[in-house]
């Protein structure tokens, strides 16, 4: 059996930052622009990376992640706006499926369709689901997210209750921030909980290479004319700390 080794990816430099210094004998590669942290978690062996944005940035990192540093597992951690308007600010999000929402070779095959895969959704294996859906539940835990967060921060952005979703996420080289942009895909891809703009490519390479994902997204926003609103600050106050401790709840159940 191949040694198990995990890829771990963010979308912000922000959200892998705090996993880099819980590594031990950690190294820097530079690779490709990017600097990759290898080194070990809870005894497995890791690799970290900031993705950069949008679709074709975050299939290279995953690539080199595949090809350079032979992972046998990913997981991506970053933010997404609300289309779903059961989602609020501070919710999370795990992908079950992913679509590519500006993926439309029409008339040659179906809007969505993956050309030469015959695929419109990438599936996250249920056994990595139940995983991450665990961890991120004893994230959100009320008691565990007040000793997590400032509850000046959490006030500041209106998390009370933060609730786990697990569905379809869309992804797309646009940054949504009109709300007809988001009735739009509401309407051609229903069902969809949130958009952003790495995932499904990310489960697009992993399939391919037949390597099992997880994608967690924590709302950072409504997609809509306020996303732009305290972005910065919820990165830093909010999603890194949720990336963080997500990714020691996963590993803990993993060791």
């Amino acid at each position: 059996m191949a040694q198990k080794i995990i890829g771990i990816m963010g979308a912000m430099p922000e959200e892998i930052n705090e996993v880099v210094h819980l590594l031990s004998h950690r190294q820097e590669v530079s690779l490709g622009m990017r600097t990759y942290y290898t080194g070990s978690l809870h005894g497995i062996s890791t690799v970290v990376v900031f993705s950069r944005w949008g679709k074709t940035a975050a299939s290279a990192t995953v690539s080199a992640l595949i090809l350079e540093f032979k992972i046998t597992d990913l997981i991506f951690t970053g933010v997404a706006g609300g289309i779903d308007p059961a989602l609020n600010i501070g919710d999370i999000a795990i992908a079950s499926r992913l679509v590519q929402h500006d993926m439309d070779a029409r008339p040659l095959m179906p809007r969505y369709e993956i050309p030469l895969l015959g695929k419109t959704f990438f599936e996250a294996s249920p056994e990595r689901l139940n995983i991450a859906a665990t961890a991120v539940k004893e994230m959100i835990d009320n008691r565990h997210l007040h000793a997590l967060i400032d509850g000046n921060d959490l006030e500041h952005f209106g998390i009370t209750n933060p609730q786990l979703f697990i569905g379809d996420i869309a992804s797309g080289d646009k940054f949504f921030a009109a709300n007809e942009d988001k009735q739009q895909l509401a309407e051609n891809l229903p069902g969809t909980l949130c958009v952003e703009m790495e995932g499904a490519a990310v489960a697009q390479v992993c399939y391919e290479y037949n390597i099992p994902f997880t994608i967690i997204r924590t709302i950072s926003d409504t997609a809509d004319h306020k996303s732009v609103i305290d972005f910065p600050a919820f990165i830093h106050s909010i999603s890194s700390k949720y990336s963080l401790q997500v990714i020691k709840n996963i590993f803990a159940q993993l060791h």
